[in-house]
């Protein structure tokens, strides 16, 4: 947990020395040693926020200081990265509700400061897990880009499931050979530019198979490895999505295992006989340590 904690400080030092630079999430990721996306996820589900939205706080933060010091407005939009001082002042008046010139004229300021994570021991609730060992597969499917979204209904993701075709399903069924016989929610290859309030992944609706070829649908292999695996049952999918933040937040700081760069994927089924109610298993590649 502690070598864990220590890479996301190294990562928070890495994004201050580089606030007013154009931060790639690919370096940002490198120092957290896991992929852009999975590690956008562990932010998220440890900090509340997004990484966008932290780096554009500690941007609009810094310039505030910098106002107060006298700069001008022009330069401090410009060191942060901002192409006019209108955008420059839109975002600022968001943040702190006043315009770079109050803070000028009034000396007023205000903060959002550095994270540091740290330890916090709290109540002891179980979660059920397990490792499987799987040989080399295909994911076949059906595939879109779409806004990533952690919370919540993704409506692209409806609008997919609702475009495949029958003839898709029927060979769906007819590839599926591999455990779990289930229909999919794959998501992967995210984008590696983060510095915009949305990014896009690419997220299939499929299934498991060691065949080799489809007729008309897409294609993703992957290699042999270990996974971890996550049932969850109750509410969805407020379950679904509590079970993920807690994977993110307490699982992957105290296992003896670190994520890899291959598609995590979860599929779900609906209780017919309660409301809103599902069973659902969160599958994430990984390895030992």
């Amino acid at each position: 947990m502690r070598n864990m904690l220590r890479e996301l400080n190294r990562v928070i030092d890495y994004i201050e020395e580089h606030l007013t630079d154009d931060i790639s999430l690919e370096s940002v990721a490198d120092y957290a040693r896991v992929s852009d996306f999975h590690f956008r996820k562990v932010f998220f589900y440890l900090s509340g926020m997004t990484l966008s939205e932290y780096i554009k706080n500690r941007r609009l933060s810094e310039a505030n200081k910098d106002l107060l010091a006298g700069e001008r407005v022009i330069d401090v939009a410009f060191k942060y990265g901002y192409e006019s001082t209108d955008g420059f002042t839109r975002a600022f008046k968001k943040w702190s509700g006043l315009l770079p010139s109050d803070i000028i004229k009034k000396k007023t300021s205000k903060m959002f400061p550095k994270f540091s994570f740290k330890i916090v021991v709290t109540g002891g609730i179980t979660m059920e897990f397990r490792i499987e060992n799987k040989p080399s597969f295909n994911f076949f499917g059906v595939s879109k880009r779409i806004p990533m979204q952690f919370e919540g209904v993704n409506n692209e993701i409806v609008k997919l499931i609702e475009s495949i075709t029958e003839e898709q399903k029927k060979e769906m069924c007819e590839l599926q050979n591999i455990a779990p016989y289930e229909i999919l929610n794959i998501s992967y290859d995210a984008d590696a530019k983060f510095m915009k309030e949305e990014g896009d992944l690419t997220h299939m609706i499929g299934v498991m198979s060691t065949k080799k070829e489809s007729k008309q649908l897409e294609k993703l292999p992957i290699e042999a490895g270990l996974w971890a695996v996550f049932p969850n049952e109750g509410l969805f999918p407020s379950t679904l999505q509590q079970t993920w933040a807690r994977i993110y937040s307490e699982w992957l700081l105290s296992s003896n295992y670190e994520l890899i760069d291959n598609p995590s994927f979860s599929f779900t089924k609906m209780d017919e006989l309660k409301k809103d109610y599902a069973y659902s298993e969160i599958w994430i590649p990984i390895k030992e340590k």
